[in-house]
């Protein structure tokens, strides 16, 4: 990649549009050389959510309507899922048989398996981006349509790009928000060697769907420490640590001083974020409570069988909540309405799965986890009230800290690495930068404290990379998208 040559305007003119397309949610900023304008992409917040919505007829809509939308159509419906056709095949070739005679040629459908949901109004898209890096994963099905994934983002890109116009329109009349510099993460989840450049591929054909065809990008966890340091231009601190911890990934980067500027010593990432610890809390919280580790007792031949239930092949299903509905298939439907038969202690357990699973609850119980985060955040307890599917839980934070010990020590170990990458100890960090929204959660900033002491520093958990990105490019610092 080779810089951008947008530094060529004049200065006066000159305005940096920072795009920070995140896992849950994004921002868009400008900066204008002196000033950050966070621009409101919804009607009562500054980030949106990075959701679209697709219905029947292919009309998107994005952001808080199209999770609203989603939610109205969907929540309680009951799920019929269909035969989906995936083809047509030809049990012959037409052509001449041994008699002389043509052979007759006939057109057969070919019949996949029964996951289609027939009474589904609309898909909701979100958390795409920690897809972007898997190219065994090209396209989405989205009822009859295959959807390329920068298909699925464009929109979302689009509205981020339109709210900046209207903003400039009233700031800087004839300016046109036809450039960007536009944030990534250090490391794309994905196994493939080149899973990056496969994301930045497609991150940036949406960015020019969306009509930012200039493009500059740059590290999320750096345009976090240039928003700092905007901030701050005063600071003396010779050694930074940003620390972004958002929803699907965790970057870290550690800067040196250099005269008046920044120069990059270390820089780290991992597929650790929020969307990975929800899942962790859902795990052990709510499936002992929808029968997992009970005993499934069904009639035999000669005798009553008994099992464990085989809840293994309903979890990952019930943790992506957007192929949840899959789970409306004879497979999975019978045995759980046999454990439910059975009666005892265990049969209410099992109508909750069965609940989730007919009315297509998952999502919703995932934004109840969400919630229940959001408050142990401030409290030392919080409520978890999902009358859906009749749980009603007091969570303390010790528990919720229990629960994501594996994620925790992830964490630490990322700081860690990060420090041997740069070769430098805990000590020699002037000050920590942290920002993302799992950030928040009080055992990262306990864990920040324990090997920082009085050195962490809780930087716009939400907005700080995409004023960070708005410098970057008005300082002429991110790479052309050109060459992605």
């Amino acid at each position: 990649m080779t810089k951008s040559d947008t530094s060529t305007q004049p200065a006066s003119t000159r305005l940096g549009i920072g795009v920070d397309f995140g896992t849950s949610n994004s921002a868009v900023a400008i900066y204008d050389g002196e000033r950050i304008h966070l621009v409101s992409l919804e009607p009562n917040n500054i980030t949106m959510p990075s959701a679209s919505y697709i219905d029947r007829e292919f009309q998107v809509c994005t952001g808080q309507a199209a999770i609203d939308t989603y939610i109205r159509n969907n929540m309680g419906r009951k799920v019929e899922l269909g035969v989906e056709v995936l083809g047509e095949g030809r049990t012959s070739t037409g052509q001449i048989g041994d008699e002389g005679l043509p052979e007759s040629a006939s057109t057969n459908l070919i019949y996949g398996q029964a996951f289609v949901d027939s009474g589904e109004k609309g898909r909701l898209f979100r958390g795409v981006k920690r897809m972007l890096g898997r190219a065994d994963v090209p396209r989405l099905m989205v009822f009859e349509k295959a959807f390329r994934l920068v298909a699925l983002i464009a929109p979302i890109l689009l509205r981020m790009r339109e709210a900046v116009q209207k903003v400039l329109s009233d700031m800087a009349p004839g300016a046109m928000a036809d450039h960007a510099c536009i944030g990534h993460p250090v490391n794309f989840e994905g196994r493939d060697k080149k899973h990056n450049e496969v994301a930045l591929e497609r991150l940036s054909e949406a960015s020019r769907y969306a009509g930012f065809v200039d493009q500059q990008f740059y590290p999320e966890p750096l345009a976090a420490a240039l928003s700092y340091m905007q901030v701050n231009p005063h600071s003396r601190a010779k050694t930074l640590l940003a620390v972004d911890f958002g929803g699907g990934t965790l970057d870290l980067c550690i800067l040196q001083r250099s005269g008046e500027s920044f120069a990059v010593s270390a820089i780290h990432g991992v597929g650790l974020g929020g969307d990975h610890i929800d899942q962790a809390v859902f795990r052990q919280l709510l499936f002992p409570l929808m029968g997992k580790g009970e005993i499934w007792r069904r009639k035999g031949v000669d005798r009553q069988i008994e099992t464990p239930f085989p809840f293994d092949d309903y979890e990952d299903l019930i943790l992506n909540w957007a192929v949840s509905y899959m789970l409306n298939q004879n497979q999975y439907t019978t045995p759980v309405l046999q454990a439910i038969e059975q009666g005892g202690e265990s049969a209410h357990k099992f109508k909750r799965l069965y609940e989730l699973i007919k009315q297509n609850y998952s999502y919703l119980v995932f934004q109840a986890l969400k919630d229940m985060k959001a408050q142990l955040s401030d409290s030392d307890e919080a409520e978890l009230d999902i009358p859906e599917i009749d749980v009603t839980l007091t969570v303390t934070r010790a528990q919720f800290e229990a629960m994501i010990a594996a994620q925790l020590q992830q964490f630490e170990l990322a700081v860690q690495d990060t420090l041997a990458r740069a070769e430098i100890d805990a000590g020699e960090i002037d000050v920590v930068v942290s920002t993302g929204g799992s950030s928040l959660i009080p055992a990262v900033r306990r864990s920040l404290d324990a090997h920082f002491p009085g050195k962490v520093v809780e930087h716009d958990p939400f907005t700080s990379v995409a004023a960070g990105l708005a410098i970057a490019e008005y300082e002429n610092k991110g790479l052309s998208g050109s060459s992605v």
